[in-house]
């Protein structure tokens, strides 16, 4: 077995790519660094190499209050990238929308608004009416429409997540955790750009009554562009948040907070924090060739290989200094090899942060000499000590 260590170097931090590792399945656990946080739960992901900088109880059964409003529009967006769904229709408002209370859009009953008004209503006026005009347009009633969230949130990995109602409004069986939160935004973020743009909107104006995006960093100068609060007396102030500083994006999600002022304080915080203590560097891109090695016995006297995946790590900016890249190998590899065929890995060690293991794999085939070729080869090796 081969072993080559690689200290990090200048080169692959100016290599011009960008990795995202994050699994429409979800998001694991990983190795954070700590920072005090008055959240009750939180976590925050940087989605250029998927890692976790902070997490706090992440797993946590919680209320997501009005962050639930992530997934009736998530659901919404699926449907107009279907096609089943568009822009332009109109859903009939019901007298249960109309009477519904906390925050509102306030949509007039027996009246119809079209689905763009609706998203924004939802999104940025975090209207619980638009949310029961959503649900019942699309599945005939609000309970109906909340087992679909579910099976939607199941489909996305958000396994620790079930869904009472559209809005959010308290109910006990109405939760999620902060990590499946996590995984919600990201999906929005990664599959529906065309569509996450108004979650950075400031405001909406529907039957001349505007009103503020309830998001208190897209008032602040931190490249915040999403996504939602939440507030209930049982959950406390929360906030599904996602902001961008160069080429990195950050997603954070916090919940349990006492005061609208304090969960905006922790937001800034929080992001700020993550952008100037934790870089991103990319290392290899998809499909490069990481080493080449010889072949025992091949038609090719030597074979490439590749990390199928992008492999980028996120780790303090004081740690780069003792990045390790460790690549692990047969040396010689004997022929035949089909392409493709795992044969070795590489792995990266930082302080910090869990080791991040990939597989080294052929990058073509190779195959075995024929019997006069084995036969040469071997004279040579024991007679010059020579491969083939």
């Amino acid at each position: 077995m081969t072993l080559m260590t690689f200290k990090y170097s200048c080169r692959a931090i100016l290599r011009g790519f960008t990795a995202i590792l994050v699994l429409a399945a979800g998001i694991s656990a990983g190795s954070a660094q700590e920072i005090e946080t008055k959240a009750k739960q939180a976590l925050m992901i940087d989605l250029t190499s998927g890692s976790v900088l902070l997490e706090k109880n992440a797993d946590e059964r919680m209320f997501p209050a009005s962050m639930t409003k992530l997934m009736t529009a998530y659901i919404v967006f699926e449907r107009l990238l279907d096609g089943t769904l568009s822009l332009q229709d109109e859903f009939l408002v019901s007298e249960k929308a109309w009477r519904k209370g906390g925050s509102k859009m306030f949509v007039e009953v027996n009246t119809k608004v079209s689905v763009e008004d609706l998203i924004r209503g939802i999104i940025i006026q975090s209207g619980n009416d638009a949310t029961i005009v959503v649900a019942e347009g699309l599945s005939g009633s609000e309970e109906a429409f909340a087992e679909e969230m579910t099976a939607t949130a199941r489909s996305l990995g958000m396994m620790h997540t079930q869904f009472k109602n559209a809005s959010g409004w308290p109910h006990p069986e109405h939760y999620t955790t902060a990590r499946d939160l996590a995984t919600l935004a990201i999906a929005t973020i990664e599959k529906h750009p065309e569509f996450y743009h108004i979650y950075s909107e400031t405001s909406f104006t529907y039957h001349d009554i505007e009103q503020g995006n309830r998001n208190p960093l897209l008032y602040r100068n931190i490249g915040a562009d999403g996504l939602k609060t939440g507030h209930t007396e049982a959950s406390g102030y929360g906030l599904t948040a996602s902001a961008v500083n160069g080429d990195r994006r950050l997603v954070l999600v916090i919940n349990g907070m006492e005061s609208s002022k304090e969960r905006a304080a922790e937001g800034v915080k929080l992001l700020n924090w993550g952008f100037r203590e934790w870089n991103s560097y990319p290392l290899f891109a998809a499909n490069e060739t990481v080493e080449t090695v010889p072949v025992w016995l091949g038609s090719e006297p030597n074979v490439g290989l590749y990390v199928e995946e992008p492999l980028t790590v996120t780790i303090r900016r004081r740690a780069r200094k003792d990045l390790r890249v460790t690549a692990r190998y047969t040396e010689p590899v004997a022929a035949p090899i089909t392409a493709g065929s795992v044969l070795g890995e590489v792995t990266v060690t930082a302080p910090g942060i869990d080791p991040v293991t990939m597989p080294l794999k052929a990058a073509n085939s190779v195959d075995q000499l024929g019997a006069v070729g084995r036969l040469k080869a071997a004279v040579n090796y024991l007679v010059w000590g020579e491969g083939s």
